[in-house]
Parts: C-alpha cells; structure tokens; sequence
C-alpha cells in the first residue's frame, strides 16, 4: 500500500527546488515508488570539500531533502506540514566523482512525527551515507 497521500508530484517537487539549494547543488527526485523517495546528486565542484571528496554536509541536504519532500506528501497538506526537527549521519566511504543516490524510507509515520531511514550509495551501490531524518508534523493555520 502506498504511503503517500496524494500521487507524488516529481515534476513540480523539481521544479520548485531548481532556485534554492537543491537546484544549486543538483538535487534531483526522480523515482517515488510505494514506500520510498529516490534522489540523486552530482559529485562535483559544487559538492565536493577541498579534500576531493563528496562533502558530508552536502550528503545530509540530500537526505534531509528527501525525507522532507517525502513527509509533505505522506500528509494531508490542507491539514498538515513538515518541518525537519533532527538528523544523524554516518559517512562510511569517501566518493569523489559521478553521481550518488538516496533513498528515504519511512521507519516510523506516527501522527506529530515521522522518522526517515536515508540510504545514499555511489554508483557501484557502495553505501557511502546512512542518515535518520525525523520530521515534526505541525498542524496548518487556518487561512481565513
């Protein structure tokens, strides 16, 4: 059974992060399947730290991208959002080139918080990063 509440929208989740950070370091969704988010992002220039390597804190933007676009849309927007209230990370191998890819999965949707388990491996599927992203789902104000 899918998680979301309404057909994950990757074409407007895109379109909408190209003029903040996920567009400036190349962050891009591109698979929602039943239970996960799938991203990707270059090892570049604009990623890397002065060592050559992929920057860790770039690596927990990208989790904490995902699991925050996957948390918008396992709610009802109209009632709730999601706002990012803690993350961890392990980097376990250095990538200094190509692309990684994340993967967020829900380990916990509980009615005032989620909790995302963020997988993130190179291109030969190495684990690179493991993050836990927890949201906090916050009520929406009434607009009138």
């Amino acid at each position: 059974m899918a998680i979301w509440h309404t057909t994950f929208p990757l074409d407007e989740a895109n379109r909408r992060g190209q003029d903040c950070a996920n567009g400036h370091l190349g962050i891009e969704l591109i698979e929602a399947g039943e239970d996960y988010l799938k991203g990707r992002m270059p090892v570049d220039q604009r990623t890397r730290q002065p060592a050559g390597v992929l920057h860790g804190g770039v690596s927990m933007v990208l989790a904490e991208t995902l699991s925050s676009w996957a948390a918008a849309y396992v709610v009802d927007p109209e009632k709730f959002h999601c706002v990012g209230q803690e993350i961890n990370a392990n980097h376990v191998r250095a990538v200094k080139s190509g692309w990684v890819h994340g993967v967020a999965r829900p380990l916990h949707l509980g009615r005032t918080s989620h909790v995302w388990d963020v997988r993130i491996q190179d291109e030969s599927e190495r684990l690179i990063c493991v993050s836990r992203v927890t949201m906090a789902v916050l009520s929406t104000p009434n607009r009138y």
